[in-house]
This record gives structure tokens, C-alpha cells and sequence, in this order.
């Protein structure tokens, strides 16, 4: 198992970095050509982990998948085995999204419940309910999901009690191939659900609402193969803005649209550093900067993302003061206190609320990542920290950063893989 080993940096990181597409864009729009008959493509795509596990999920149904450099195609017209296996569904949660498209197209499949990170609960109900709502049948046995429809599914009105991305990815759209208009209430807004809605516009589905919290979905008999190109990565972006603040350098990331990183931006101005955008990048610059204490709260979007609460709580145990971070999405994704507390960290959970007494040095240790995001504020936090730090478990890691170790170079960071 594969370990990174980080020192001490002996100076800021600087430089700038060009931010790739979006893994979980991609792995939305990946599951969304199951809904067509014929080769679709999804260009500007980042080679990683969960690219794979994907593309093996769909494999097995009988898909034929291939690609160059960053450009996907996924031929459906062999699809010929409607299950989704546990051996990879429990590697990756987004494989769960073949759900929605099979029962659509083919009015039937099994599809195992999924696995992912090992923190939270995150159960897949409203994916459920919300394809009840739309006349399927839904029946739950030995660990699997098998649901089924008359022909068709049926258009029908949902509303989400919560707002999840990944159901909304799910009954959306299978909403696109049900028969009549259907309408989901309280829908994900996050900039992944615009670029599905337009890759399934592009596949002919009639979708009125894009951005906003009600979607109209007037179903169509079938839809075409789509083309279209991947979103920046919102939390690559605000991962490498991360590493600016923490080692109190200066990083521009390229390539990203600035609107989908607003609240990130939001909380390195409120910690004290500069921040300047373009019209398709965003620069940090911590250098010589007095930082200060926050208040963050995760919220979705476009609030401040649950996913970048790990590598924030890596930067705020550098500032000095008591900062406070309540993550209101997944209550319980703190896995990573225990792992930075190790490094000489002062934080108390308290539900879903840390406290980070911050300013107080770092020193290296082994530790060990419990899911990804944890990963890379633990790699951040290791540049600080005095000595070296030793990152088990980086896997996670590799599952959402594309050439991870080449792109901290460019900034000035040696992180050395360790093999074995």
C-alpha cells in the first residue's frame, strides 16, 4: 500500500497549477450515456481511480469503453447485463448512478448498494423514493437494489427533503425517459447538476430550471448520444488554495470558472489573504499576511462545500485564535481530527462542531488517511509541520487528484511516494 512522505517546506508554495476536469462531474455524465443507444463522448476528463472504477461498472453492463489523453467514449449499444456488482460498487458510491438510467431505458435492474468513504451514513433513500415517485418498483434484498417498471416509468413530482446531489443526479435522469413532465422539488443547484443537465440537453432531453432548486423534466421516448466537456474541479481548485494559505505562499489556479469557487474565495479574504480572479482563475497570495480566526459552516451549494472542510481545518490549526467549523452536511466527517491531532493539532468536536485552537506548531508523525479529502489536508498540514510527515493510506488520495505530485512540484513541494 502506497505512502507519501512530506517534509517541512523551507519556503512558501508558489507558482500556479492548471486545475483538471471534475471527477465527479465526469462520473455523473458517465452513467447518464446509459440512457442512449450509441457512442457518446466526454472530453477534458481527469485520469484517475475513480475514472476506472467506472468505466469498469459500466464495462460489466456491457458497455464498451475507451479513450486518448482525456477524452472518453462510451459505446452502450452491447449493453446486455443490467446488474451492478459489490465488488465495485462498494469501491465508489457514484456507481450507484447506473441506477436511474437502466430502470429508465431498459424498465429493470439490479444494482448493488454502494460503499465509498468510511465516514457518514449517507444513505441512498431519497434515491429510492425519489424513483417510487416516478412508478418505479423498488425492492431491497441481500444488499442489492432491483427496481423495475411497466414499459416506462411514469412522470411524477418529488420533493427533496434534503438536498442531495446524488439523488438528484439518480431520478433526474431517469426523469429524462419517463413518460409525461415530471418535477423535483428542492433539487441540488452545484455546478456538477448544471453541466449534467446540459450534457443530457445535448443528448435531447427537455429540462427546464437549470440552476435553480425545480427542475421540469418533459420525458422524452429516447435520447441520442451526447458529447461535451468536463467542468473545472471546484475542489482541486480550492485544494491547491489551501496550500497557499497553510504555508503562507502565493498560488494561482488556472482553467477554473471563479463562480463555482465563490464561498472558498470567501473564507481565505475572511482569514486575511488576498484574493484576485480572472475570468477563468483565482490567486491566493498569504505571503507575509497576518491571518485570523474564522467561523466556517458547510453547507450546500453555494455555500461553503463539505468537501473542502478537511483541508480548512488543516489552514485554520496555523492561525492563531479559536476558529469554529460546523459541518451541517455530513455530521460526522471529522475522521481527520484524530490524524492532524496527532501532528501536535488542538482541536475539540463537539457534534458536528470543531474548535481549532490555532498558532500552535505542527511536528511530523505517521498518520494515517481515512478518506480523501482527509488525505490532502494531511499532505498540506505535513508541509508545516516540523520534520516529516508519513501519509498512509493515500489511495484515497489518488481518487480524486490528478498527477498530484508532479502538480505540488510546480509549486515547489516534494511529495515522495513511497511504494509497497
Amino acid at each position: 500500500m502506497d505512502r507519501f512522505s512530506v517534509s517541512k517546506l523551507t519556503s512558501p508554495l508558489s507558482g500556479e497549477v492548471e486545475i483538471s476536469g471534475a471527477k465527479n462531474a465526469v462520473l455523473a455524465v458517465m452513467a447518464a450515456t446509459l440512457l442512449s443507444d450509441g457512442v457518446s463522448e466526454i472530453t477534458n476528463v481527469p485520469h484517475l481511480k475513480d475514472m476506472k472504477t467506472m468505466s469498469d461498472v459500466l464495462r460489466v453492463i456491457g458497455c464498451h469503453v475507451d479513450g486518448e489523453s482525456h477524452t472518453l467514449r462510451i459505446d452502450t449499444r452491447g449493453v446486455n447485463h443490467l446488474e451492478a456488482p459489490y465488488e465495485l460498487v462498494k469501491t465508489m458510491r457514484a456507481s450507484f448512478y447506473v441506477l436511474g438510467p437502466l430502470v429508465a431505458r431498459f424498465g429493470r435492474c439490479r444494482v448493488s448498494l454502494p460503499g465509498g468513504c468510511a465516514w457518514g451514513p449517507r444513505p441512498v433513500d431519497l434515491h429510492l423514493k425519489g424513483l417510487e415517485a416516478l412508478g418505479a418498483t423498488i425492492t431491497v434484498t441481500h444488499g442489492y437494489v432491483e427496481a423495475s417498471c411497466d414499459t416506462r416509468l411514469k412522470g411524477g413530482v418529488f420533493h427533496f427533503p434534503v438536498s442531495s446531489v446524488g439523488a438528484t443526479v439518480n431520478v433526474l435522469m431517469a426523469a429524462t425517459l419517463a413518460e409525461g413532465s415530471s418535477v423535483l422539488h428542492n433539487a441540488a443547484i452545484e455546478p456538477e447538476i448544471d453541466a449534467l443537465v446540459d450534457y443530457l440537453t445535448d443528448m435531447g432531453a427537455k429540462i427546464q430550471g437549470r440552476g435553480t432548486r425545480t427542475l421540469t423534466i418533459e420525458g422524452v421516448p429516447e435520447l441520442k448520444p451526447g458529447k461535451g466537456e468536463t467542468i473545472p474541479d471546484r475542489i482541486e481548485a480550492g485544494s491547491f488554495l489551501a496550500g497557499a494559505a497553510i504555508t503562507r505562499g502565493k498560488v494561482k489556479v488556472t482553467r477554473v470558472n471563479p463562480e463555482h469557487i465563490g464561498a472558498v474565495l470567501d473564507f481565505f479574504h475572511d482569514i486575511g489573504c488576498e484574493v484576485t480572479t480572472g475570468s477563468d482563475w483565482a490567486e491566493v497570495d498569504a505571503r507575509g499576511r497576518e491571518l485570523h480566526s474564522t467561523s466556517v459552516t458547510t453547507l450546500p451549494f453555494p455555500g461553503f462545500p463539505t468537501d473542502l472542510q478537511a483541508p480548512a481545518m488543516a489552514v485554520l490549526t496555523t492561525v492563531p485564535g479559536i476558529s469554529i467549523i460546523q459541518d451541517t452536511v455530513y455530521h460526522d466527517r471529522f475522521t481527520h481530527i484524530a490524524e492532524l491531532k496527532r501532528l501536535g493539532a488542538d482541536i475539540h468536536l463537539k457534534g458536528d462542531t470543531a474548535h481549532i485552537h490555532g498558532g500552535k506548531p505542527l511536528s511530523g508523525a505517521e498518520v494515517m488517511a481515512s478518506d480523501l479529502r482527509a488525505s490532502l489536508a494531511l499532505v498540506i498540514a505535513g508541509f508545516v509541520a516540523e520534520g516529516e510527515t508519513i501519509i498512509d493510506r493515500i489511495y484515497h488520495l489518488d481518487r480524486g487528484y490528478e498527477n498530484f505530485e508532479q502538480k505540488m512540484a510546480q509549486l515547489g513541494a516534494n511529495v515522495i511516494r513511497l511504494q509497497g
